[in-house]
């Protein structure tokens, strides 16, 4: 039977709820699929406990929340599932001595995916298939919260300034296929975008950092771009404005990428991590709740 009801759970004052009462192997009937999409608006961050999802269904719950992007080229080339080229894995595993998927049993530190891209996508959805003992938890960050964190000065000097996301570097600090590494930050490629963005709907004020590594602010000499972002990403990312999930094996995490950071604490390497992961692009109803 189609889903219709749910329980909201908020996990933190800044964002996050686990969402309960709802078995995602199932088909959603359209009131639910809009009920949840209406929570990760609110919440930024949604939980799904306890769930045994095939990659099919995964495919299909995260369809419900707009088009889905095929898995990223990586360091290792194209890691997908078989059959579902929709679905990136991220493992430390190896079999026939190589990488089945991506990124390794390394820290990923605080970042929001491809905003080197003039629309960086929309949202993600990561089921998790095996987990370590320890480590491998992941955080996350609003960035509404981020930006009422800045001291009133800091707001006005972010005002009206944009900031470059660099495209030569993917957010596991390798090198994208065809570029070199910048030499000078003022020139090196990327995307421009404005530091601070506003929610269509709310007027609520986020940052939009993206990555520390090569980010520069136009229009400021290296060295003045590099102390103001330091002091921003310091503010910013004060542990007590995050959230970290602590994963078991059939959890289901979704994120709107535009309004939030997140990152991955390491783990050894002896130790198994298999995740599923689906991306998608822009919302449903992308007309309404696009962002600024």
């Amino acid at each position: 039977m189609p889903h219709s009801h749910f329980a909201i759970h908020p996990v933190s004052p800044t964002l996050g709820a686990e969402i309960s009462g709802i078995d995602l192997s199932q088909p959603l009937d359209p009131a639910a699929a809009a009920g949840l999409a209406g929570a990760l608006d609110r919440h930024l961050v949604l939980v799904f406990r306890g769930q045994t999802l095939s990659d099919a269904d995964l495919v299909r719950v995260s369809g419900h929340f707009g088009p889905l992007d095929k898995a990223p080229v990586t360091e290792h080339g194209r890691l997908h599932a078989p059959g579902f080229e929709e679905v990136y894995v991220i493992s430390n595993v190896t079999e026939n001595g190589r990488p089945i998927g991506a990124l390794g049993a390394g820290e990923s530190v605080w970042h929001a995916d491809m905003t080197y891209l003039e629309t960086p996508p929309y949202a993600s959805s990561l089921y998790a298939l095996e987990v370590p003992a320890e480590g491998g938890d992941t955080g996350f960050l609003s960035m509404f919260a981020a930006y009422d964190a800045l001291p009133a000065a800091l707001k006005r000097r972010a005002e009206g300034l944009s900031i470059k996301h660099d495209s030569t570097t993917n957010s596991g600090g390798y090198l994208r296929q065809g570029f070199a590494p910048p030499a000078d930050l003022a020139t090196s490629p990327g995307t421009v975008h404005p530091l601070v963005i506003t929610h269509p709907a709310t007027g609520a004020k986020a940052l939009l950092l993206g990555r520390r590594p090569h980010a520069y602010i136009p229009g400021l000499a290296v060295a003045d771009s590099e102390a103001l972002l330091d002091e921003i990403w310091a503010a910013a990312i004060r542990p007590e404005l995050a959230w970290h999930h602590r994963w078991r094996v059939g959890d289901l995490v979704m994120w709107d990428n535009r309004w939030t950071m997140h990152r991955r604490d390491p783990f050894p390497d002896d130790q198994r991590r298999r995740m599923h992961r689906t991306q998608i692009a822009v919302p449903a109803d992308a007309w309404n709740r696009s962002a600024a």
